[in-house]
Formats: structure tokens, C-alpha cells, sequence
């Protein structure tokens, strides 16, 4: 399903928008363009970029559009019907189905498992996390099903072993919405939360090899009647803790797909589970959350008993990354409302865009905008070398990296995202706060990303136990030195100089964790996360600012010394007695992305005596 689509736009003039909609929000996305550029080379960035294009339109029309009818009409659940029976029923307004079906047909899922047409190999995984970006400036919730949906097909695709799965398989990544079947996961419990070893759920295994019936409660479902569902469940004598879990496909509908006429030839009955309720949520409306008491539920295991934590992680990792590029997404298009506001809005005859301390929020919220999604989709891209690794050693090198780059880049995005949703509240002023403008929307949805998959305690010890159990930092130290030894252009040189003080100052503070008990080590989680986030980024801004300065472009270089400034340039006086002028001096070029010729920002060589 594929439209007709704007050109590339750079130099933007945010005057000749009326709002953050209506655009092409892939050609009007040079940030979005250019870390896609970066991951993808060759055949992948041609195919995928064409894809991108084309997706861009439908998500800047009529994805934008009809994301706010569904927040204010969103799914509803009937549980019994007329006479007490359970129908478990989720009534899905038409103008969702519409973006679900524009979702799923243009090949977000599809693409990454089936070659699209004049291919002979699926897309990298990034064109996934891409695609999501750009629903996620319309509708974050309705991103929610879809990486789910892929997040199945990937687990399947790797432990699946059957006719049952492998049919559930094809469903998941079909490219016909009326043929599709979508994915969940149902992990939490109430008395678990994050602590998914205390899952209570237990799984008793029937005559039909591989066939077991689920009893429990499951809290927090989204995308409640997905016909894919995985779930963990303990089965009999298996242990404690997430070593004894297995995993599960619970169907919202059983058929014969197993080889049972389970309803005498009629057709498909419900499994045996109860909808209780949807969840009053405060945003993602589009995607129905509820609880569901698993009553004898047919569930079909995935690869080997008690390994389903293991099998789950994969999906896991795919969730936190598809959080990651929604958080993105959001930031995008809350940093695009405001900018529009700030272009068009006048105050004592001017446009607020051209007052100082507007300006600096501009670039402050762009240079944001930039470094998360450099890390995302840097991490994206080591999630897939992972998933297409040539050799074992090459797998491993990969998985490392990923173990420690993925909960830094869910946790750190989604907190970026609910700040910038709501400082672009703050630039529409009351307008922003009410229900009839976007960005009120944009920080309910917001607001779930820290919390989806993970929140921000959780990721933050994740990443301690990469670092104790897979020795994480070690590539994650070589790639910010990789970074570094790649940014050699004179434009980068005072950057460079920090972030390699700061590089060393790392180190030493991952050898200092070390000698720490288990409880200190904690104490200092979140702050390390965060130290490797800036530290991370800030090389990897001047990488990627190499790359354009030998282009001809010093814009990058700009955003690399903006972000190295304000991350880890200890200012003296808070910055007050430094009088910088960059937000005035590079507005344009930050906010506006024009290029900016390097010779302008690189110090003049001093002279010979």
C-alpha cells in the first residue's frame, strides 16, 4: 500500500506549516533520514528509504488525522453477551482499523521477515524500528500491537518448531490485514509487576503433544484480543524463578489448526479466558490494555519447557528498541509543533521564534531530538547484526553491545519524550493543554514510555547485569573509542577534547563499580546509565559529523559541540558568565537544518612566528 510522496525537504521553513500534520513526515524528517542513511547501506537504503517515503505520507495525513477521532473514540470491550455468555468482544472504531490496516499493508512487519517485492532478502530489522518512528508521530499506541506483532513472528521464526506455529508464523507476517493475525505478550501479574519470576500462572500439559491449558491472571495485556498471544506459565514441577517459565502461544480464538474439530465443523470458538476489563488509561487509547484470567486456556509451547524467559528476551529486546524509536517518534513531532508554534505565533510583533530564550529551546530541543535518535537506531542497527551475524563470534560481539545499549536507549528516550511533549505543551501555551490541539495527546501517550517494558530502575540494573554477566563495557568502551578515532575534521576538535577526558573519566568509573557490593553498585545504576548515554552519544555525534563535514556540511558538527556543551562541559557560573550566543549565532542551521559550510566553524590554524 504505497503513496504518492514529497520530496526530501532540508532548509525547513516551519512559517508555511499551520501544524505539525499534512506533510510527508519522512520527507520533512532530515534527523529521521539522516540516521537511517548512517545504519542502512546499499540495496537495504534504497529499498527501504522508498518504503519509508511512501509510509510518510500515510502517517502525516491519514494515520495524524484519524489518531485524534480514536483517542477520543477509542476500542471498547463487551466481556458477556445478551444472554450471560463470554463473548469477550473488543469493538475497534473503523478509522483504527483504517491506520492498522495502512500499518500492516505498507510492510512494517512484513518486510522484515518476507522479501518485499524486487528483493531477494527481508529488510534489516531497522526499517522495523524506522517505520515505527513514523507511526509513532501519529499514533504511539497503535506502535504498540505492530511491535508486538513482530516481536511474536521474531520469536517464532527462531524457537518455533511445528505445523501449529509455523501457521501461526505466516499469519503474523502476512501483508493482507484481512488475513493477518496479531501478536501480544501477556507478562505481567499483579502480584509480579517487573518480578516476572513470581509468575503464578501454571501450565498442565493435555494429550495433544505440545498442548497445554493455562490457569492464572494476567494484569497488564495489551492488545488484549491479539489471536497470537505469547505468554509464560510454569508447568508442572518446574522451578522457581524465571528458570522454571515456559512459553506459550494463547490464541484469542481456537481453530483446527492443532488437528482438533473444536467446535464440530462451525468454525472458530473463543479460547477459554475472560476479558475482565480494559484498563482506564490516561493515553495510547488506540490500543486496548485489560486483564485476562486464563481458565483452561489452550496454549501452545514454544521450543523447550522452562526456557520461555530465555526465548522471551528476544522479543524483549525488539520491544525496548521499538519503545525507544516510539519515544523518537514522539519527540519528532512534539518538537515539530512547536517549532510550527514558534514560527507562526506572534508576541509584541515578532515571531516568539525569534526571541532569545525561544531560540535556545528550539536548539536545545533539536540537538535532543538528534542524539536520541542517533542512539536508537545506532542500537537498532546492533540488534541486527546481532539477528544476521555471519559466525558465532561475531553474534556474541554484537549481543554484548546490544545487552548494554538497549535499556540505556528505552530508558533514557522515554524520559526525553515525556520533557519535550511537555515543554511543547508549553510553547501552544493553553492552547497545548487542551484536549483539541495534539500535544495533549502526545504527552499522555508519552508518559507510558517509561513505564512499557521496563522502567527506569529495572533497565538501569539491566544494565549492571550486562555489564557483570556478558562484560558489556568492553565493546561498548571500543565502540565510543571507534567514534572518536574516526572524528578527525578540525571542526570537531574542542568537542573531541571533552569527550575524551569524559571517555577516560568512564572508564574509570566502570573499573570503580566493580569493586563495589551489590547494594552500592545499585545506589549508582541510573547515574551510570546516564554518564554512558552522554559519553556514548557525544562520540557518536562526532562520528556521524565527520561523515558530513567531509560531505561539506559542518551542520552535524554543530549538534555534536551543542550536545557536548550541555551534557558534559562543566560550565562554570551554570553557564552565566560564559556568555555563549550559539542558540543565536546557529539557529538556522540547528532548527532549521541548513547546511552551514565548514570552513565557518573550523578555528583558524594559528599562525607560524
Amino acid at each position: 500500500m504505497l503513496a504518492a510522496v514529497d520530496s526530501d525537504v532540508s532548509d525547513l521553513d516551519f512559517a508555511d506549516l499551520d501544524g505539525g500534520r499534512h506533510v510527508n513526515y519522512y520527507a520533512y524528517d532530515p534527523t529521521l533520514r539522516r540516521a537511517v542513511d548512517r545504519v542502512l547501506d546499499g540495496d537495504d537504503h534504497a529499498a527501504a528509504t522508498e518504503r519509508l517515503r511512501a509510509f510518510g505520507e500515510h502517517a502525516g495525513h491519514t494515520i495524524a488525522d484519524h489518531a485524534d477521532y480514536v483517542d477520543d473514540h477509542g476500542p471498547e470491550l463487551r466481556t458477556y453477551g445478551d444472554h450471560g455468555d463470554v463473548v469477550n468482544d473488543v469493538r475497534y472504531p473503523a478509522e483504527l482499523h483504517e491506520e492498522a490496516r495502512l500499518a500492516y499493508e505498507s510492510g512494517m512487519v512484513a518486510d522484515v521477515f518476507d522479501a518485499p517485492a524486487g528483493r531477494d532478502e527481508p529488510l534489516p530489522f531497522t526499517h522495523h524500528f524506522a517505520m515505527g518512528y513514523l507511526l509513532s508521530m501519529s499514533d504511539a499506541g497503535l506502535y504498540c500491537p505492530v511491535s508486538m506483532t513482530a516481536g511474536v513472528a521474531l520469536v517464532l521464526d527462531k524457537y518455533g518448531d511445528g505445523d501449529v506455529l509455523e501457521s501461526f508464523l505466516a499469519e503474523t507476517t502476512s501483508r493482507d490485514y484481512d488475513a493477518l493475525s496479531e501478536g501480544a505478550m501477556f507478562l505481567t501479574e499483579e502480584q509480579g509487576g517487573s518480578d516476572v519470576g513470581a509468575t503464578e500462572t501454571v501450565a498442565e500439559p493435555i494429550d495433544e503433544p505440545g498442548t497445554y491449558e493455562l490457569t492464572g491472571v494476567k494484569w497488564f495485556c495489551s492488545n488484549i484480543d491479539a489471536q497470537a498471544t505469547l505468554a509464560l506459565a510454569r508447568t508442572p514441577d518446574a522451578p522457581e524463578g524465571t528458570k522454571g517459565l515456559s512459553l506459550f502461544v494463547v490464541p484469542h480464538e481456537l481453530d483446527a489448526r492443532a488437528g482438533d474439530d473444536v467446535d464440530g465443523g462451525e468454525g472458530p470458538v473463543l479460547n477459554d479466558q475472560l476479558y475482565r476489563r480494559l484498563k482506564d488509561k490516561l493515553g495510547t487509547i488506540s490500543v486496548p490494555t485489560g486483564e485476562v484470567e486464563l481458565t483452561g486456556a489452550t496454549g501452545y509451547l514454544v521450543g523447550e519447557e522452562s526456557r520461555g524467559f530465555k526465548y522471551m528476551t528476544d522479543m524483549l529486546n525488539l520491544e525496548r528498541l521499538a519503545n525507544a524509536s516510539a519515544s523518537c517518534g514522539i519527540i519528532a513531532r512534539a518538537r515539530l509543533e512547536a517549532t510550527v508554534q514558534a514560527a507562526n505565533r506572534e508576541a509584541f510583533g515578532s515571531p516568539i521564534e525569534e526571541y532569545p530564550l525561544m531560540r535556545q529551546d528550539l536548539v536545545d530541543m533539536a540537538v535532543d531530538h538528534e542524539a536520541a535518535t542517533a542512539f536508537t537506531f545506532d542500537a537498532a542497527a546492533t540488534f541486527d547484526r546481532r539477528e544476521n551475524a555471519a559466525d558465532e563470534a561475531e553474534r556474541e560481539d554484537a549481543y554484548r553491545l546490544m545487552r548494554a545499549l538497549v535499556p540505556i536507549a528505552k530508558y533514557r528516550t522515554g524520559r526525553m519524550a515525556v520533557d519535550t511533549a511537555s515543554y511543547a505543551m508549553e510553547v501552544l501555551g493553553g492552547n497545548g493543554y487542551v484536549n483539541d490541539f495534539v500535544t495533549n495527546r502526545l504527552l499522555r501517550d508519552a508518559q507510558v514510555l517509561p513505564i512499557w517494558e521496563g522502567t527506569s530502575n529495572i533497565l538501569s540494573l539491566d544494565l549492571l547485569r550486562a555489564l557483570d554477566r556478558e562484560d558489556a563495557h568492553e565493546p561498548l568502551l571500543e565502540r565510543i573509542q571507534s567514534h572518536l578515532d574516526t572524528a578527525t575534521h578540525d571542526a570537531l576538535a574542542d568537542a573531541k577534547r571533552v569527550v575524551e577526558s569524559e571517555y577516560a573519566e568512564l572508564g574509570a568509573a566502570l573499573a570503580h563499580l566493580g569493586t563495589l557490593d551489590g547494594e552500592a553498585a545499585q545506589l549508582k545504576a541510573k547515574d551510570l546509565a546516564d554518564y554512558v548515554f552522554d559519553v556514548y552519544t557525544a562520540s557518536l555525534l562526532c562520528e556521524m559529523a565527520q561523515r558530513d563535514l567531509e560531505d561539506g556540511d559542518a551542520r552535524t558538527a554543530l549538534v555534536a559541540r551543542r550536545f557536548v556543551h550541555t551534557h558534559l562541559d562543566a560550565a562554570s557560573g551554570r553557564g552565566i558568565t560564559d556568555d555563549d550566543r550559539f542558540p543565536l549565532e546557529y539557529f538556522d542551521a540547528v532548527v532549521k537544518h541548513a547546511t552551514v559550510d565548514p570552513e565557518s566553524v573550523t578555528p583558524a590554524a594559528p599562525a607560524d612566528d
